[in-house]
C-alpha cells in the first residue's frame, strides 16, 4: 500500500512539474495609426516561460528585434524613441488567470503583472486568449500602450506621424519544456 501511494505521489509531482512551457520565437507587432502615416513593426524574437499549473509567466522582447518597412524608421525607433542601447528589452512578469488547462479551444484569460518598457515599469492587466493543444499552448492578445506612460517622448516635429497610443499584438506559441523544474 505504501509503495502504491508513493507511486501516485511521484506521478502527480511529475505531472505538476511537467506543466512548464517555453517559447523562443514569440511574435510581437506594434501599430501606430497617425494622421500623416501608419507605422508598423514586427518582432519574432520574444522569449517566454509559462508555468501552467501556477499561471506564472514572464517574457522578454529585444527592442532591436523590431523590423520596419523603412530602415530610417527603424533607426529612429531604436536611437531616438526607444533608446535601445540603454533599454534593450521590454519585459513582463506576472500571472495569467481565467483559464482551465484541460479545457479545449480558445479561452479568455487575463495577464496581471509588471510591464516594463523603456526602463519604466507599470502594473497592467491585459485581456487575451489562451489555447492548450497536446504539448503546446498559445497565447495571444491585442492591447493599447500609451507612450507617455513609459516616458517615450515624441518630438513636436513628428507629432502627426506617431500616435500617442500604439496598438501592441502578441502571439506566443509555447511548447512543453523538457526541463520541467
Amino acid at each position: 500500500m505504501k509503495s502504491f501511494l508513493l507511486m501516485i505521489l511521484i506521478v502527480s509531482t511529475h505531472q505538476l512539474m511537467a506543466q512548464k512551457y517555453s517559447c523562443r520565437d514569440g511574435y510581437v507587432k506594434f501599430f501606430s495609426e497617425a494622421p500623416m502615416e501608419d507605422i508598423e513593426a514586427h518582432n519574432n524574437e520574444g522569449t517566454s516561460i509559462f508555468k501552467a499549473n501556477t499561471g506564472e509567466v514572464a517574457f522578454s522582447v529585444p527592442i532591436k528585434g523590431f523590423t520596419f518597412d523603412k530602415s530610417l524608421m527603424q533607426e529612429h525607433f531604436n536611437e531616438k524613441y526607444m533608446e535601445s542601447d540603454k533599454f534593450p528589452n521590454t519585459t513582463f512578469k506576472g500571472s495569467i488567470t481565467g483559464y482551465s488547462q484541460g479545457q479545449p479551444g480558445w479561452q479568455d484569460a487575463t495577464a496581471n503583472g509588471e510591464f516594463t518598457i523603456h526602463g519604466v515599469s507599470k502594473n497592467v492587466d491585459i485581456e487575451g486568449e489562451v489555447q492548450f493543444s497536446g504539448n503546446q499552448c498559445t497565447m495571444k492578445a491585442t492591447f493599447p500602450v500609451r507612450l507617455e506612460d513609459y516616458n517615450i517622448k515624441i518630438p513636436k516635429v513628428v507629432f502627426y506621424n506617431i500616435a500617442e497610443v500604439v496598438e501592441v499584438t502578441i502571439n506566443f506559441d509555447y511548447k512543453k519544456s523538457e526541463d520541467a523544474n
